[in-house]
């Protein structure tokens, strides 16, 4: 995210701003390069009681299967929670974009003597069928939850909300429970998922709050938008703020050298650090850190995440003698509308630009999802290539 960080750092960073410092993360898919970054990027003095522990997905003799949606992943692991003292919990997910203060959800959960408190979002009736709506009562009890409604429910979900009037109120997914309530209905092997079991099942039969944040919120889960969250960032004033030292974001501290720019044009972009850019031009742009931009380049409406590593002048040979071509972008190279993952090789005098507007597609080296070219981690596209 950003150029720079994880997307797992912003949950983590928010719950660090508020004052928590005890966090498990539940991983399970292609995890292993999450675990890694969590392990060495958070860590605590000897002294503390606070940690960020890992919980990959495992197979036991009791749950045979791997985690089955967000609330079996925390059946699976309440054997690990239970072993910590805790009154209350506060559930998240890893792939959104925000800023929130949960000492305020906090507050509201004991304030309103809620056995739960659902962070909700006010969306359009355009968005409203993306979205698990809630409708509340003026209490801000929630009286009534439809998972993606389509347009003709709406009707009956409109919520009043002080300061906002009529709108409609989606889940953000983050769900603040008690522990002898969470325990007990987690327990339940056929109630895997939060926002399609539990929550519909407890709205009639518990106090199940509301909390309406009203900053900005975006749910990255699919690859238009990611890309568009990250753009997003290259606005002169970006919804989300890096910014602000009241709020910092953590990540992985890389000492990287600062990026080298010669005979450039750039606008509208985001330049991370440990970058050489040379003679290229650049227009509403995410790029990476480590990333090699070679002459004559022009990237534009695209994120080039840059790598993970410099290659050597060995390793370079050696790849040009594989026939691959060194890691970043070649000389004379077009990227429109794309999403250049890590240590991805992009020879010289490709054109990358679907200019087909192709929706859907396999490729050597490349895939088109929604109409963006996406060119995945390690993948080389050879000189002179057109997408």
């Amino acid at each position: 995210m950003a150029g720079k960080y994880r997307l797992i750092d912003i949950p983590i960073s928010n719950c660090l701003n508020s004052g928590l410092r005890r966090m498990f993360v539940l991983t399970q898919f292609n995890s292993e390069s999450l675990n890694k970054h969590i392990s060495l990027t958070y860590k605590f003095d000897l002294f503390s009681s606070a940690f960020v522990s890992i919980l990959a997905a495992e197979q036991t003799e009791e749950d045979p299967d791997w985690y089955q949606g967000t609330a079996d992943a925390v059946r699976q692991s309440l054997r690990h929670l239970e072993t910590h003292r805790w009154k209350e919990a506060l559930i998240l997910s890893g792939d959104q974009l925000y800023q929130m203060d949960y000492r305020k959800l906090m507050e509201s959960h004991r304030r309103q003597v809620a056995d739960v408190t659902v962070a909700v979002t006010p969306v359009t009736a355009d968005q409203a069928h993306a979205f698990g709506i809630l409708k509340v009562n003026k209490q801000g009890r929630i009286v009534h939850f439809d998972e993606k409604p389509p347009r003709e429910r709406l009707d009956g979900l409109v919520s009043e909300v002080p300061g906002l009037g009529q709108t409609f109120l989606a889940s953000m997914g983050i769900y603040m429970f008690g522990r002898d309530l969470l325990v007990r209905t987690v327990s339940d092997p056929k109630l895997v998922d939060f926002g399609r079991h539990i929550i519909p099942k407890l709205v009639p039969e518990v106090r199940v709050h509301a909390y309406v944040y009203r900053g900005y919120w975006e749910d990255v889960g699919t690859i238009r938008s990611y890309y568009e969250a990250n753009l997003a960032l290259c606005q002169p004033v970006p919804p989300f703020d890096f910014y602000d030292t009241s709020r910092p974001v953590f990540s992985n501290p890389r000492f990287l050298p600062a990026t080298k720019i010669e005979g450039c044009t750039i606008e509208n972009a985001l330049v991370t650090e440990g970058s050489i850019i040379v003679q290229s031009d650049i227009r509403h742009a995410l790029i990476g850190i480590r990333a090699r931009i070679g002459r004559g380049v022009r990237v534009q409406d695209s994120l080039i995440l840059g790598a993970v590593y410099y290659e050597t002048s060995e390793e370079v040979q050696r790849a040009a003698g594989e026939g691959r071509p060194p890691i970043g972008i070649g000389d004379e190279t077009v990227v429109q509308r794309a999403i250049i993952d890590k240590n991805a090789r992009i020879g010289r005098g490709v054109r990358i630009a679907n200019e087909a507007g192709v929706q859907e597609k396999d490729g050597p080296g490349y895939f088109i999802r929604d109409g963006l070219v996406i060119v995945p981690k390690s993948a080389a596209i050879p000189d002179g290539t057109e997408i």
